[in-house]
This record gives C-alpha cells, sequence and structure tokens, in this order.
C-alpha cells in the first residue's frame, strides 16, 4: 500500500505516535489525513481535516465513516494502558481497557470496511505492542493480546476484498503515555512510525518495530520451533 495520494485516517492523532503518524503520511505524500482524536489540536497543514472521535462511541465511529468516505488508509492508533491490576482495581476501568484497546479499533474496522472495499482496498494498521506476547498484571498486556488475535483474525477476513492489514509492535516510546516510566530504553516516535509506514509501503502484514520486539518475537519463535535450550 503506496501513501503517495492516499487518504489516512489516523485515531489518537493528538498523542505523540499519532502527531507522528500524520506528519509522515503528508511527508510520503498523503493527498488527506483526516486527524481524529478527542481533543482539539491546531494542525499546521490544510491537509489534515481534525475529526472529533472517541473510539468507543459508536455514535462518533458511524459519525467519522459518515464523515471520511473517501479513506484508503485506516490507522488504529488510540489506546489506554489501564488499571495495574486485573483484580485489586475497578471492573469498570478494566472494561473501558477493552473497549478502547480491543471493541473500539474492531467496531472502527467493521464500520470503515465497506469504504475501503470501495475505495480499492486499502489498508488497516494496527498498533499492537511487545505486550500483545509477554504477560503482566494489569489489563493492558492482556488487551493487547486480545487486539493481536482480532488482527490476525481480520486480515483472513478481508483478504477477500484486498485490503492489506498490517499489526505493528514495539516496546516502550518516548511519549506523554509512558513519561513517568523510568530506567527503560524508549524509542523516538519518529523513528517508530517510520519503520511501520516503510512495512505498510512493502506490503507486510507484520512489523517489529524495535530491537526489543525483534528479541522477544525470535525467541518467541525458537520456543515453538524447539531451537531454544
Amino acid at each position: 500500500m503506496k501513501l503517495e495520494n492516499s487518504v489516512v485516517l489516523v485515531t489518537g492523532a493528538t498523542g505523540g505516535l499519532g502527531q507522528e503518524f500524520v506528519a509522515q503520511a503528508l511527508a510520503r505524500g498523503a493527498a488527506k489525513v483526516y486527524a481524529a482524536a478527542r481533543r482539539d489540536h491546531d494542525w499546521s497543514d490544510s491537509r489534515v481535516v481534525p475529526l472529533r472521535l472517541d473510539v468507543v462511541d459508536p455514535a462518533a465511529i458511524e459519525a467519522a465513516a459518515a464523515a471520511a468516505r473517501d479513506v484508503t488508509v485506516l490507522v488504529n492508533n488510540a489506546g489506554i494502558s489501564g488499571p495495574r491490576s486485573l483484580l485489586a482495581e475497578d471492573m469498570a476501568a478494566i472494561r473501558q481497557t477493552y473497549e478502547t484497546n480491543v471493541f473500539g479499533p474492531l467496531a472502527l474496522v467493521r464500520a470503515f470496511a465497506p469504504l475501503l472495499a470501495a475505495n480499492g482496498g486499502g489498508a488497516v494498521v494496527d498498533i499492537h505492542s511487545v505486550m500483545s506476547w509477554l504477560s503482566w498484571p494489569g489489563a493492558y498486556s492482556s488487551s493487547k493480546a486480545a487486539f493481536w488475535g482480532v488482527t490476525n483474525s481480520l486480515r483472513l477476513e478481508l483478504d477477500g476484498q484486498g485490503t492489506q492489514v498490517l499489526g505493528a509492535h514495539f516496546a516502550y516510546v518516548d511519549t506523554p503515555m509512558i513519561a513517568e516510566l523510568k530506567g527503560v530504553d524508549k524509542s523516538a516516535p519518529g523513528d517508530i512510525v517510520r519503520r511501520v509506514l516503510d512495512a505498510l509501503e512493502a506490503g507486510a502484514s507484520e512489523v517489529f518495530a524495535d530491537e526489543a520486539t525483534e528479541s522477544v518475537r525470535a525467541g518467541l519463535a525458537g520456543l515453538t520451533t524447539g531451537r531454544l535450550g
């Protein structure tokens, strides 16, 4: 999927990664980028069309699909970290994590899949995490594991209409979402987005966008083939 002359919709567009997706899509020649987010942002490029969107609001998703019928690339970037315990914290907050990280993106794909088909097939980019494969206390890692499974199933369902589905995995990124996390290596948002968009344009179905994620994935592959000892 080439980005030149494409029409891209990015959820969570005002966050650290979201702003990079907007900027780099434009730099690669996108004709228009719908910047979808819950809050306003001052975009300096006339090719950016702001959309007010909360991914857990079905009415907002329906309105976004009605307003952005020319989309050819959907980037499911919005997400939250969620509660740090599945046992001790409020169940409503855990449900909200799954609504934001799993069911919201799924609802967006369901809403935009017919539009992507009508516009030639296009692509969906789902933002995952190295935590898709690593268990950790709290709601985040389990929600990302669920989203990874959803993406793999959607890839099969959307293949018939010619829609590329790219799952993007990476570890810590230097964004406000994890600003309080100290003592870990963090990738620059621009580097991560560049690798994801390189993979998109290369026609890939999955991308491991940093060394930590490549290492974890290689270890898991070794376990499944019996090469680790």
